[in-house]
Order: structure tokens, then sequence, then C-alpha cells
């Protein structure tokens, strides 16, 4: 175990050379070798002291802050001035402890130089020889053993220098990425800058688009404004064509007339008007020609017959006054808002379509979308009668004047006209192309007028059985229609949003109203006539002025839909039939609303009894509700 080494001298020498030692110092520690002889290896445990001896000065933490309820100017400037000084203390501390930095010893710098060369076989044979030469007091150290500042310095130098050039690898790694950033943003900007010039000049285009469509538009008035004067005129020129067709039919009639009295031989003076040239053709036999001609007038005689016995029936013009103009009701009864659920009636397999009460008897009629129309009879609600014949589901019914017919209309395109006495259908009117949404008597009560959603309404016209007009204005379909009481007026409502009123006579659209936002579901007028009500797919009523056709007031109970409207004979209640099954009840003199809840689900028609004290209203499954 035991192994002799020597120290070369030569290799002392040129280590105490580099480190700027005498000869003296390496030629006492050969000696000291040579002297000395063999030694041993041997293991020590070596206790690793502090990394430094320094003490360090612990600076308190003065709290500098101004206490409470001492707020003075003076203090708290010198409080800052002594903050100053103290700073300016630390500083100088700080100077003066940087003199006294401590050299490294030379066998540090050896280790340190081979750790840094990655010299470890020989860092571990130094180590060993030098501590062991160390214990046995061989080898002193001198004042002049510690390495100059310069290598010192070389080496902090080449660490900040690979520090620095690390750093600047980063930064060249930074400078290409921003490179890149930079293009590819330039790229951005120009692909940004080119959208822009396309996004102006297509705004330029669309600019200069509406500069000519509102050109166009503007030279679309006049021209729509000489096609109106146009239509009017050939309307003119049309009903002066019917005059004078009316006038030829006359006198073809009267001349038929004379020839048939000039055939059965009551008059003869025959021979004194005929202009023959000679007697034989007086006496002469009759020819085909002549016996087609005599064919053909009698022919046109039956059917002149047969139309006179189904003559069109005339619009009255000297209208009787309407009745509730003298009914002074807003004096005789107050209005009435306490209805409660009294009674339901369960009627139809499907919701109920429309309610309508008789004009003089205690009884109503359902219609539902089972085809099916009852009468029912009131209090207890026993059904009387049954109708059938529809082929789909039915819209609306409306009681003749003297209550003794009924008209329906229906989603099969017709309406039908009922004896309430057999319960039999006595007419059907087909000519609209899409469903039938409403229908209503003439107060003279030889016309029904019907609303389709094929965009028109219709005049039907009961003794000739035909239709006597039909009604071009709306652009959508029209959801109601109803005479006006004791009069030839007509309004209807439409999806378009607007409100007409029509001459039933001419068949003109006198007045539009405009004022919803949404589809108009129903339309109705008052009692007395000076008033309408009108209800949309949103739940907005809103109320009309007849004289001056001019809203009155707008009423919002959405948004659910408004199903129907109607006046009670007072006209100072209106009733609202909702879509989310509420009854509301808007009381015209004071504007307040009340809400009548009792509905399972959708209320789709409202109607009051005629002395106005029970209300009746119609479900979605199928029921109806008495409130009384």
């Amino acid at each position: 175990m035991a192994t002799q080494q020597g120290i070369p001298s030569s290799a002392l020498r040129g280590l105490e050379e580099a480190l700027g030692m005498g000869s003296t110092a390496a030629g006492d520690t050969a000696e000291a070798v040579a002297a000395e002889g063999a030694y041993y290896l041997e293991q020590v445990t070596i206790t690793e002291a502090s990394e430094d001896d320094y003490e360090y000065e612990e600076i308190p933490d003065d709290n500098y802050s101004i206490p409470e309820g001492e707020e003075d100017l003076a203090k708290a400037v010198q409080m800052v001035q002594e903050q100053a000084t103290d700073t300016q203390i630390l500083e100088q501390k700080t100077v003066l402890s940087s003199k006294h930095a401590v050299p490294e010893a030379i066998e540090d710098f050896l280790c340190n130089f081979l750790i840094k060369m990655g010299m470890t076989r020989t860092l571990d044979c130094f180590q060993s020889e030098w501590y062991e030469l160390i214990q046995k007091g061989v080898t002193e150290l001198r004042g002049g053993g510690h390495v100059p500042d310069v290598y010192t310095q070389n080496m902090l130098l080449e660490n900040e220098n690979k520090i620095l050039k690390k750093d600047l690898k980063h930064y060249k790694q930074a400078a290409d990425k921003a490179r890149e950033d930079l293009l590819k943003t330039q790229k951005e900007r120009d692909f940004h800058r080119m959208h822009h010039k396309r996004t102006v000049q297509e705004k330029d285009k669309l600019i200069n688009d509406l500069k000519g469509l509102k050109l166009h538009y503007a030279s679309y008035e006049p021209t729509i404004r000489v096609l109106y004067e146009k239509h009017h005129a050939l309307l003119k020129q049309k009903m002066l064509t019917s005059l004078e067709r009316d006038r030829a039919v006359g006198q073809i009639s009267g001349l038929q007339e004379t020839l048939k009295h000039m055939e059965i031989g009551h008059t003869f003076h025959a021979p004194e008007i005929r202009v023959v040239p000679n007697c034989e053709k007086e006496n002469a036999p009759e020819g085909p020609t002549q016996k087609g001609l005599r064919e053909a007038r009698e022919q046109s005689k039956r059917k002149t017959k047969m139309k006179v016995s189904t003559k069109d029936s005339e619009f009255p013009t000297d209208m009787q006054p309407n009745p509730n103009l003298c009914l002074c009701k807003e004096n005789i009864c107050p209005a009435k808002f306490d209805y409660k659920l009294n009674n339901i009636f369960r009627l139809h397999e499907l919701p109920v379509s429309c309610i309508a009460t008789h004009p003089h008897k205690d009884i109503l009629i359902s219609c539902g979308e089972d085809r099916v129309w009852k009468v029912v009879g009131l209090p207890k609600g026993n059904v009387l009668l049954t109708g059938l014949g529809h082929t789909d589901w039915l819209s609306d019914c409306c009681f003749h004047p003297s209550g003794n017919k009924l008209a329906t209309s229906s989603g099969d395109t017709t309406v039908k006209l009922w004896d309430l006495s057999k319960g039999n259908c006595i007419l059907t009117f087909e000519g609209h192309t899409h469903a039938v949404w409403s229908c209503t008597w003439h107060s003279c009560g030889d016309f029904v007028a019907s609303s389709s959603l094929d965009t028109t309404s219709k005049i039907w016209d009961v003794n000739s059985e035909r239709c006597r007009c039909t009604l071009y204005g709306h652009t959508d379909s029209v959801n109601s229609i109803e005479f006006f009481p004791c009069s030839n007026i007509l309004l209807t409502s439409s999806a378009d949003k607007s409100l007409s009123a029509w001459d039933a006579r001419t068949g003109k659209c006198e007045q539009s109203l405009y004022g919803h936002m949404h589809s108009i579901n129903d339309a109705t007028f008052t009692p007395r006539g000076h008033m309408i009500a009108s209800c949309d797919a949103c739940g907005v009523t809103k109320l009309w002025d007849f004289r001056k056709l001019l809203p009155i007031v707008s009423i919002d109970v959405g948004p659910s839909p408004g199903n129907e409207v109607n006046f009670d004979s007072s006209g100072q209640v209106l009733a609202q039939a909702s879509g989310n099954g509420v009854i509301h009840l808007l009381d015209l003199k004071s504007g307040q609303i009340h809400k009548l809840m009792g509905h399972e689900s959708e209320a789709h028609t409202v109607v009051f009894s005629h002395d106005g004290e029970t209300l009746f209203s119609g479900d979605s499954d199928g029921t109806i509700r008495t409130w009384s």
C-alpha cells in the first residue's frame, strides 16, 4: 500500500516561475521532500468550514411612517432629511467595504484552473500531496503566496466574455425573430392596406349605386301617379261601358218583346213596317237562315226570362239610422269588469275558432276546427242544433240580421249559408283560391262579404247567388272583414299591417290606416260606429277615430298575440282574447286594464252578451267559458 513518489524539482521550479515566486522557495521545497523520503497516503476527513467568516452587520428595519395623530409638516420634513442622511451613510459603508477584498490563494487558483480544464486526476493528485505536505508542516505559505490580481481579473473577464457571447447569441436570435415578425407585420400591413383600398372602392361603388337607385326611385313616383290616373280613367270608362251594356241589353229586350208580339199577331202594322220589294217574297216559305235566327231569338228570350227571375240585389241607398246611436247606455248602467268564471261548456274536439250570439234570442253559435258548428242554448249550454257540411276547419260565423240564417267560412275556400230552422245548407259560395278567414252580413240581409288568405275580399249577392265584387288592394292575407253598422262601408284587416275601408257599391278602397308593426289579426267597430279597435300578432291593440281616420291610443299587452277584439253593447269596454289564455278588459274611460284568468291554454275568441252581463270566450281545448 506504500507508494513512493518524488516531486521533480524542475516542475516545482516551473510552477514557481509561473506564479512569480522566487527559486529559493522552490529549492527549499525540493530539499524538504528529499529529506523526508517516502510518504504514505491516508484517508482523512476534512470538515468544511463556513464559506467566509465575514460578519454581516444587521440593519434594523426602521418604521419611518408617521404616527397617527401627529401629521405635522415640520416633523415630516425632518423625517425625510434623516432618511436621506441614512442612505448616504449606507452608501459610504458599502464603498469602504469593497476595498478589503481578499485575494485568491495560489492553491485555490490551481484547483480552480484544473477544474476548469477538466483535469480531475491531476487535481486529485495535487490535492492529496498538497494537503499532506501542509499537515506534516513541510510546506509553509509565505507572504507572497497569492495569485496576482491580473489572473483573477483575466478569469473574471473570460467569464464575463462568455456571458456576453451567450447574451449576444440570444440577442441575435431575438433580432432574427424580431426581423421575421417585422416582415410578417409589414406583409399584414400591406394586405390590410390593400383590403382597405378595396373596401373603399366597394363603398364608393355602393354609394354611386345608391344614388342611382334613389334617382330611379324618384322617377317611379310620377310614373305611379300617371298609372293611378290612368287606372281611375279606365275604371270610369269601365263603368260607362257597363252602363252602355245595360242600356243595350234593355234595348235588345224591348226589341225581343216587339218581335214576340209581331210573331203571335198582336200587331198588324208589321206589313207596313217591313220593306219588301215584291209580293212574292211575302208569301215565300221560311228558309234555314231565318229558322236559325228565330230559334236564337227564342233561346235569348228564355235566358232573359231566367235573368229577370234572378235579378241582382241593389244596395240600399236610404239606410236606416243606426239604432245604437239613440241608446244612451253609458248613463243607464255603469261598465262591468268584475266578471268571474261561471261555467265551462265542452262542445268541440278541436279548438274553438268563433263564437256568435243570436241578435234576439238567448242562444249562441260556436264553430270549431273539427268542421262542426253548434247552436247552444243559454244559460245551461245544451246543444240545440249541429251543422256539418264543410270539408275543412271553420274559421268564422255570422248571424243574419233577422236571426234565421247563418253564414260560415271555412278553410275549404267556401262560404256557406244555413237555414237555422232546418239546419241544412241552402247556398254555397265558391270563388276564393285559399282558406276563407272571416265572413259578415250586410244590415239589409241581401249581401255577405268574406275575406281570404288569397289577399282578396269578395261581396256575394244572396239573391242572384253570385259574386258581385272582388276587393283588391291588400298585399297579404285578409284576416277579418266587417260591415259598418247600417252602412255600405266594409272594414278589412290584413297581415300586411294595414286596415282598409271599402265602398261595397263600387268596390273601391276609400281609406287605409297604417300604424301596426305586425300582422293584424282582427278589427271591429263600436256599436255606435265612431271608433275602430284592432289587435295584432304581438299583442298590441289600437283604437282609431273612424270619423277622423286617426289613431287614438295604442295599448301593448304582449308579447302574446291578440286573436280577437270585441266591444260590449255600451261601447265602454273592449275585450281582447290573448294567446297566453288571458282575457284583457280595457276601460275606455279610465284606461285601466283588467285581466280574467281562467283559460288553461290559448284563448281564440271572445264576445259579450247583448245586455253586457255575460262574457263568452273560446279556448283551444274545444271548450267555451262563460263569465258573469
